[in-house]
């Protein structure tokens, strides 16, 4: 039975009231700043508003919260550590060498069309995927961590370039 954009909105309006303020203070006490936290908030429950079916399915608003959260964390890492990497590159480079300021505003700009594409796709495709493509991880070593087998992590690594290159182009599409 499917279900109707007002009960989306009630349900989705019932888990922020009973657990944003306890998320914000979660995340606060782990980030140390209010800021970034308030922000990590809101991202933790627009992803949910994305997968209404995790809306609706959600058993435990907490955990899961919490899980969404840490999922956001790390991807705020692994995309702040591939930005610091790209400029640390473009600094060793010296100045004869090194990109202009569109170039590098360009290739930062696509890197968050690729984190946006990632956003809604399945949580293992997306992890290998991270794993592959920032961590550098071979396909044995993302099987391993992610306890599935290596021909697992291809259709995952398949999936989620798919998935993005659909994004990619959808994004082109309505510019």
């Amino acid at each position: 039975m499917p279900t109707s954009p007002l009960s989306t909105t009630q349900r989705l309006s019932e888990l922020y009231v009973h657990h944003h303020g306890w998320l914000f203070a979660w995340l606060r006490k782990k980030l140390g700043c209010p800021h970034e936290a308030a922000d990590l908030a809101q991202d933790t429950f627009i992803r949910i508003l994305a997968s209404r079916d995790a809306l609706f399915n959600m058993q435990e608003p907490r955990a899961y919260l919490t899980t969404t959260a840490k999922h956001l964390l790390l991807n705020q890492a692994r995309r702040r550590a591939v930005e610091e990497a790209y400029l640390a590159e473009v600094l060793a480079l010296g100045e004869d060498h090194a990109p202009s300021a569109e170039q590098v505003m360009a290739a930062i700009e696509a890197l968050e069309q690729i984190s946006q594409a990632l956003l809604g796709l399945a949580q293992k495709p997306r992890e290998a995927f991270l794993m592959r493509y920032l961590d550098g991880m071979l396909h044995a070593e993302i099987a391993q961590h992610l306890g599935v087998s290596t021909k697992m992590v291809q259709k995952y690594l398949i999936n989620a370039l798919v998935h993005c290159h659909a994004a990619v182009g959808a994004s082109m599409e309505a510019d």
